[in-house]
């Protein structure tokens, strides 16, 4: 029942210890919980908690979340990579209460069944899948093919707020590439289709995170055995001889830094749910792992696991600005400029707390033309992983109605952003631990760009499409020439810094144009918080951790139930299936336990 900042020290041992409040780990706390009120649960998070935070409660303000000096985010930097011009990017992830769910965009957005049916992995196929994602929701919007949840504890709709404008001209311009509005994007098949986003937002305009909606409202009388103690950060998994998890260590992190670290036993079983970056180096500090890394880190192995912290995918993301023609209500630009004081947005309950500025998405493929147009290398790929599966998208395409950055040194006015990510980048990376120390910087590439072609050819494609498509709106004012390619002197492709009328033909891009936009992908590719696969379910032999049971392979109770898990990417904002894993683990945790036939 309590949630502590110091746990208690006569509370040293439980039944069940859930390693991580993130977005998985609330709903299995509270499902488990709710099976049994006798079963003693302890959920260590390394964050704060969430409650009563309005810069995450108001969708307004998730903007805020991404900026460095977010007390409820952690970032990851990566290494300099010769794929992304030296850079080296940066990766946010949750470090609070409820994790992802709680800091980020709030979009509504499902995989595809042959994103799940690609896993190939029992009891884990898009039919499987389904009735975890109806569970966990409440849909508001039209449901024809009963799809849908209705009675979950996740509200889904569209807010208190919708640009009305801006979402007629932009689904407009869209349909006329190609890409027609449909009243559902998420029934798990559909594609080459645009929508008037939903969001993970009730309709009073309050976030729909896990710790709000799941754990909190556990934390009383009727789960006395239920506990949280946030501050915390999980060190370690200690095993007894038999290679059985019997122990989590947690250094306490509101005390000071000489404060000692805590060991809670666990009597039946460890859950490690700290997310696709936090999992993996935990269970390399255990001893699980590359033996390479785990010895030369003065660890003693456990387990011989070398996919821990391997295959690490992300969507990969790039965002363009545009001046516009919207008035300062139909925009967010007023408290991305701090132009609008939270406190007197929330003192005078403006309606557009509840909106997070994105209004419309689409799931969308290249034509014939479009494939054949970007060279033999990415058709070879295409008509290999793509042509054959004709619901897979390339890309997701939505859009942010305000200025979509830093608005420093901007002129005051009212922007939108394109945004656009490839979701199934053949890419990956690697996150791994260089000392034992749990507080050392770890070894990190999310390796953008790294398949060097399919995936930075694919931006190419949807740079010069998301363009065309935005010059065609009635909206458009110009672009902001900073957040664009910089195109050689005397180029057709240069920016336009105002419109000249409605824009009918189609820009046209020399070789050195092309370049140019390479050099800007290689330049501005980011993330899009979707970190996943570290952990994955697959077979020792296939580069699996854990097996369909979420089982760590080679030890004992000990599971994984995070975004680290899945064998492949999804087409969607990932939020959806870290939920569905957390549905889903609990049920397995359930069976597992004895708690239900």
């Amino acid at each position: 029942m309590p949630l502590y900042v110091n746990l208690p020290q006569n509370h040293d041992e439980f039944d069940v210890v859930i390693a991580g409040g993130g977005t998985s780990g609330c709903i299995i706390a509270a499902r488990l919980a709710d099976a049994d009120p006798n079963l003693s649960i302890l959920v260590i998070e390394a964050g704060l908690n969430n409650v009563g935070e309005a810069t995450l409660t108001h969708p307004a303000f998730w903007i805020s979340q991404i900026i460095p000096s977010s007390q409820f985010t952690l970032f990851y930097q990566g290494a300099p990579s010769k794929f992304l011009s030296g850079r080296g990017p940066v990766v946010p992830a949750g470090n609070t209460l409820g994790g992802g769910s709680s800091i980020n965009l709030m979009q509504y957005s499902r995989g595809q069944r042959c994103d799940y049916d690609n896993w190939k992995t029992p009891g884990w196929s898009a039919d499987d899948i389904l009735p975890y994602m109806k569970k966990l929701e409440t849909y508001s919007g039209p449901d024809p093919r009963q799809v849908h949840g209705h009675d979950g504890p996740i509200h889904v709709s569209g807010g208190t707020f919708r640009c009305e404008r801006f979402s007629k001209d932009l689904l407009d311009s869209l349909g006329k590439a190609g890409w027609p509005e449909t009243e559902d994007l998420n029934t798990m098949d559909t594609v080459n289709r645009s929508m008037r986003a939903m969001r993970y937002v009730d309709e009073q305009g309050n976030r729909q995170d896990t710790a709000t909606k799941y754990l909190h409202p556990r934390l009383d009388e009727k789960h006395p055995n239920l506990h949280v103690v946030v501050r915390s950060r999980v060190d370690r998994i200690l095993f007894n001889e038999d290679k059985k998890a019997v122990a989590v260590v947690y250094q306490p992190e509101s005390s000071p830094e000489s404060a000692p670290a805590r060991t809670v036993k666990a009597r039946k079983t460890v859950v490690l749910t700290a997310g696709a970056m936090g999992s993996p180096l935990i269970l390399e500090r255990s001893g699980v792992g590359n033996p390479d890394i785990i010895k030369r880190s003065g660890i003693e192995l456990v387990a011989d696991l070398p996919a821990v912290g391997e295959n690490y995918d992300d969507h990969h993301m790039m965002i363009y600005a545009y001046k516009s023609n919207l008035e300062p209500n139909e925009t967010l630009d007023g408290v991305i400029s701090g132009r609008s004081k939270p406190a007197d947005m929330i003192a005078n309950k403006d309606k557009l707390l509840g909106w997070n500025g994105v209004d419309v998405q689409a799931k969308v493929r290249p034509s014939d033309e479009d494939v054949a147009s970007l060279g033999p290398q990415f058709q070879a790929a295409w008509e290999k992983d793509f042509k054959p599966q004709p619901e897979k998208p390339l890309m997701l395409l939505a859009s942010t109605i305000c200025f979509p950055g830093d608005p420093t040194g901007q002129p005051e006015g009212q922007y939108f952003g394109m945004v656009s990510f490839t979701v199934h980048p053949f890419s990956r990376g690697h996150i791994h631990i260089r000392s034992s120390d749990l507080y050392s910087t770890p070894e990190f590439d999310p390796g953008f760009f790294s398949d060097d072609g399919f995936d930075i050819e694919s931006h190419l494609w949807m740079y010069k499409k998301q363009r065309e498509i935005t010059r065609r709106m009635g909206v458009f004012q110009g672009e902001v020439a900073s957040w664009h390619p910089q195109f050689p002197p005397g180029s057709k492709a240069a920016c336009l810094e105002t419109p000249d009328g409605t824009e009918t033909a189609n820009i046209e891009y020399s070789a050195e144009d092309d370049e140019a936009i390479l050099q800007w992908l290689r330049g501005h590719v980011d993330t899009t918080w979707h970190s996943m696969g570290t952990c994955r379910m697959a077979p020792v032999n296939e580069g699996g951790v854990v097996d369909s049971r979420l089982n760590v392979h080679g030890v004992q109770g000990l599971k994984v139930a995070d975004m680290g898990i899945p064998p492949s990417n999804v087409a969607a904002n990932t939020n959806n299936t870290a939920m569905v894993i957390g549905e889903k683990a609990a049920d397995i945790l359930i069976q597992d336990l004895g708690l239900s036939t």
